[in-house]
């Protein structure tokens, strides 16, 4: 259903808790494995175990590493998937997960809002899924040509729609529609953003293993979780695996100019505004859809978020300094969203890691500007470039687009 009937999010009736030995012999064979062990303890009933292993064993067939850069600094490395962003473990899981769920091939909507890296995750992650259309609704003018160009050259089953406004209105008219009874009773549609559970769910999973690397790296039991944020799916998919039985000190909401949530910590009071275009777009939110998980996890106490969570924000001048500081010390090149985690993480003295959530290559026009030279493309983003982009320009008007999905 993407979102409730009252226009809410979904949360699971309660969290289940994980067995911190069980995850980490199964995180040592590997990450699906250990997957596919968080995974059932939400789905037994619901689905075969069999079918949920494989679902884990394609969605997850990529490397998640830990890289130390220097005494205490550390990051956790969640780019090394199909399309380069952190974006893939919840979208390739959702993806092949709905192939099983809508085992029949029933005709089905799917409809995302992207600042960046969701709309190409959603559309490598669901493209040719039998009975299922993708709709992403992506800023004109506020996404990387990167971006753009996964999201608009696959053809087949993805519609891409050029919207102009910005994320905020993307994602305004995604949860109008939902909100909208008769149309919904009109076209079976769902989300693929992390206001989806099935797609936020799994982003708790690379927590677990992120710990278990870096326990095993340092031989420390408590980190604190840096975590670039934006919408807050990620951060709050942290904090998931915490009530589920993670051993963390804690957590940094690490955000650019959009500094709601780290505003929130030093008040109590939740305000949001228009969002603000940065270097680091796909955190460009400014009405974070997840701060209602982040409540809900805390019963509803600021205190018990404040307890547990630490606010950071910096401008474009700031990241951009840090992605020279972390080239010219450890010759690490890093994307500008990483570099915001890396920022807070520093300025707190974070003894943890923080999580990189992008490859530097998919914000090469920030990165020559940062460090005055580029870097060369992977061969599979290189593919994406020179192809003709394929999408359709729309006012960010919730009718018009209903009217694009009623004649898909």
């Amino acid at each position: 259903m993407g979102l409730a009937p009252d226009g809410g999010l979904f949360m699971p009736q309660y969290i289940p808790k994980a067995d911190i030995d069980v995850v980490f012999r199964k995180a040592e064979k590997s990450f699906p494995e250990m997957a596919s062990y968080l995974a059932w303890l939400f789905m037994e009933g619901d689905v075969d175990k069999d079918a949920l292993d494989e679902v884990c064993r394609q969605a997850f067939g990529f490397d998640v590493r830990l890289s130390h850069i220097e005494g205490d600094k550390y990051t956790l490395e969640l780019f090394h998937g199909p399309t380069f962003a952190f974006k893939d473990f919840g979208a390739g899981f959702m993806g092949r997960m709905l192939g099983v769920l809508n085992g029949s091939g029933e005709d089905l909507t799917i409809l995302t809002a992207t600042s960046g890296d969701t709309g190409s995750a959603v559309a490598n992650g669901f493209y040719g899924v039998p009975g299922v259309k993708v709709v992403v609704l992506y800023p004109e003018g506020k996404v990387s040509d990167l971006q753009e160009s996964q999201m608009t050259t696959l053809g087949g089953n993805i519609f891409p729609l050029r919207v102009r406004g910005n994320f905020d209105d993307c994602q305004r008219i995604v949860k109008e529609i939902f909100s909208d009874s008769v149309f919904r009773a009109e076209k079976k549609v769902t989300s693929a953003n992390s206001i989806n559970i099935l797609r936020w769910l799994p982003q708790s999973f690379y927590y677990f293993y992120g710990w278990y690397l870096w326990n095993s790296a340092t031989g420390k039991y408590m980190p604190e979780i840096t975590v670039p944020s934006g919408n807050y799916g990620n951060i709050s998919a942290g904090m998931l695996a915490k009530k589920m039985g993670l051993p963390v000190k804690g957590f940094i909401a690490a955000s650019n100019a959009n500094d709601i949530i780290p505003k929130y910590l030093e008040t109590g009071v939740f305000e949001p505004k228009p969002s603000v275009h940065t270097v680091a777009n796909a955190m460009d939110v400014g009405n974070p859809s997840n701060y209602e998980r982040i409540l809900d996890l805390y019963g509803g106490s600021f205190a018990s978020v404040k307890a547990d969570v630490r606010g950071y924000s910096c401008g474009d001048g700031d990241i951009k300094k840090a992605i020279r500081e972390m080239y010219g010390r450890y010759g690490y090149v890093s994307d500008p969203h990483s570099a915001v985690g890396y920022n807070a993480a520093v300025r707190y003295g974070a003894d943890g890691f923080w999580l990189s959530t992008a490859h530097r290559a998919k914000f090469a026009e920030v990165i020559e500007d940062a460090l005055g030279r580029d870097f060369p493309l992977p061969d599979a983003l290189e593919r994406f470039l020179g192809k003709e982009k394929v999408f359709t320009p729309i006012d960010a008007d919730t009718l018009a687009v209903e009217d694009f999905v009623r004649g898909l």
